[in-house]
């Protein structure tokens, strides 16, 4: 049975000062999920990766929210895997929809960061999802379709087992709307049947989140969906009273 996982992206939120409070704060938090079979984590901004790698308790999963697909170079601006592994980082957050709408990333580019970031060994959570008029025309399975294999081509299926995938309507990200149940639901079956397509059996073993205005009020009705295998939160994860209410939601 795949364990669920609750990953909060804190996107540009936070100080250094305000995220070591967070992860100073957080062992109860941590340690009920943990001894609820659950996975959680953070992934903050790069100023922020160390103060909480340095005082998050164990077992929290720290998460960065993209990485350079190069080891180093002439790249301005950009954090390579190399930097992340040796600062303590073990999973990054990849493609997610505001990189591809603000910094032209593309599922391509994506496959690039995936394959070096399994190299290294630190775990890609990999964001897929449409758009509302994409959604709105019946073309969503098509477009998410499109992304998963541009983005997971060329894995093996050992590869593609290490990888998390999360689905996020970018209509639904930051709106207060969010997908039904049963079209997130839906979704990520389709996700998963596209996934076997590609590497067998496998896919049933691959995580997959969604994200998308998940709530503590919302959260346990999309974990009990059978194929949905955890969440990649936003707003929710940012403070810890309603993080930890997530958390019991999702264990309740």
């Amino acid at each position: 049975m795949r364990k669920k996982l609750l990953l909060g992206n804190w996107k540009m939120n936070k100080t250094p000062s305000e995220a070591k409070e967070f992860a100073s704060s957080c062992e109860e938090m941590v340690k009920k999920a943990i001894d609820n079979n659950v996975d959680v984590g953070v992934a903050p901004t790069f100023v922020c990766l160390c103060p909480v790698v340095k005082y998050a308790p164990k077992g929290l999963i720290v998460s960065a929210q993209n990485c350079s697909q190069y080891d180093h170079g002439a790249y301005t601006g950009e954090v390579s895997i190399p930097m992340l592994k040796e600062v303590g980082v073990t999973y990054c957050i990849i493609g997610h929809s505001e990189r591809r709408e603000y910094d032209a990333e593309t599922s391509e580019k994506c496959n690039a960061k995936i394959k070096a970031l399994l190299a290294a060994e630190i775990t890609p959570v990999y964001c897929c999802g449409e758009s509302l008029a994409t959604y709105e025309e019946g073309k969503t399975n098509e477009w998410v379709a499109e992304q998963i294999k541009a983005g997971m081509k060329d894995l093996t299926p050992e590869q593609a087992a290490k990888v998390v995938i999360a689905y996020e309507p970018i209509w639904a990200i930051g709106t207060g709307k969010s997908a039904t149940k049963e079209t997130a639901e839906e979704t990520i079956g389709f996700i998963r049947k596209t996934l076997e397509g590609m590497f067998g059996a496998v896919a049933q073993d691959i995580r997959i989140l969604y994200g998308g205005s998940v709530k503590p009020e919302n959260i346990h009705d999309y974990m009990s969906m059978e194929d949905i295998d955890g969440a990649l939160v936003g707003g929710a994860s940012l403070k810890l009273d309603s993080y930890k209410a997530l958390i019991d939601n999702l264990i309740g």
